[in-house]
């Protein structure tokens, strides 16, 4: 993949503000696209995107709000919207993609109610073509610290390995290094699943709960995610990397996490209601917990520490009431399946 690609950014929150910075230095022409007309305009007149507070951007990253001219040209498009907007915004965007560009997701969800992993609703969207071009960003990566030039690794996957290699180069810099994958289920999936497992971790944290409760979370939790990845035709090492473990162990611990610090709150008593009407950018778990525990369903796969959120979440079981119920099942031998 040459230097200097036409590259569209579509979603300008924070993680997509971090990935046109990052391809922007690379040297790319990046247009990065919002649907909040306030936030194009901020980024075009002052240089800053308030989802991204203390990060001034460069002049070379364009701005708009306009879906046809965000993908003018684009060689490279990155759609990386909420996932539960990621159909709406990317079937707006059908019209105007060039038949030959390479796409990136960068959404970690699963779409609520249809339970589609993102590169399914892009397919039902684009058409199933867009498979033999399409890659998934994934991986241990905060936006801020990507924004400000943290040393950082993720992994792109794709069903063709010359995608995979020309995404690989595309986004590689001396502090934001790619892996390849050819895993794609197992790696929406592991970025799916990890928010879920940071809601609880924070949860937890919020109930007073320090280093060994984490621990415990975080690997029984990686337990959890390769069991219901593998049910679904993911590979279990997959798990073990940077889209698994990486991530899972980056946002459970980590206080930029805006899914631990949804549980947090949980944890101290606030209202769901409450804490999501505080917070400006999207915590994905909240809304993939109970489809991850419909796949469950029909795959026959016990997850229960996602089904603990969900009652949480949906029920208004209280934390320390989970927590009890987790750790009173029924005694087992430790296994990985």
């Amino acid at each position: 993949m040459s230097e200097g690609l036409r590259t569209s950014v579509v979603g300008a929150g924070a993680w997509g503000t971090a990935l046109a910075l990052v391809l922007d230095d690379r040297g790319h022409r990046v247009r990065l696209w919002s649907f909040e007309h306030e936030i194009t305009e901020s980024i075009r007149k002052a240089r800053v995107n308030p989802y991204l507070a203390g990060v001034t951007l460069p002049e070379t990253l364009d701005a708009t709000s306009e879906l046809a001219e965000a993908l003018d040209g684009a060689e490279l498009v990155v759609s990386v919207s909420p996932s539960q907007k990621v159909r709406s915004v990317m079937s707006g965007a059908a019209r105007y993609l060039d038949p030959e560009a390479i796409l990136v997701s960068a959404s970690k969800g699963i779409e609520k109610g249809t339970l589609r992993r993102m590169d399914e609703v892009l397919s039902e969207e684009l058409g199933e073509d867009i498979q033999d071009r399409f890659c998934v960003l994934s991986g241990p990566s905060f936006a801020d610290e990507v924004a400000k030039r943290a040393p950082t690794a993720v992994v792109v996957a794709s069903r063709e390995e010359e995608v995979a290699n020309r995404v690989q180069a595309a986004f590689q810099t001396p502090w934001f290094r790619p892996y390849t994958n050819n895993d794609v289920v197992g790696v929406e999936l592991a970025g799916a699943m990890k928010n879920v497992m940071a809601l609880a971790a924070g949860m937890a944290a919020g109930l007073g709960h320090s280093h060994n409760t984490t621990a415990a979370l975080i690997t029984r939790g990686l337990a959890e995610m390769t069991r219901l990845g593998v049910a679904l035709g993911a590979r279990a090492a997959t798990f073990y990397g940077l889209a698994g473990m990486g991530d899972l162990v980056l946002t459970c611990t980590g206080s930029l996490s805006r899914n631990r610090t949804v549980g947090y709150r949980l944890g101290q008593g606030e209202d769901l209601e409450t804490i999501l009407s505080d917070m400006r950018a999207v915590a994905e778990g909240v809304k993939t917990a109970s489809g991850l525990r419909e796949l469950a369903d029909r795959f026959d796969v016990e997850i229960p520490i996602t089904e603990q959120v969900c009652a949480i979440i949906e029920e208004g079981k209280p934390p320390a009431e989970a927590l009890h119920a987790l750790m009173m099942r029924d005694p087992k031998p430790e296994t990985w399946s």
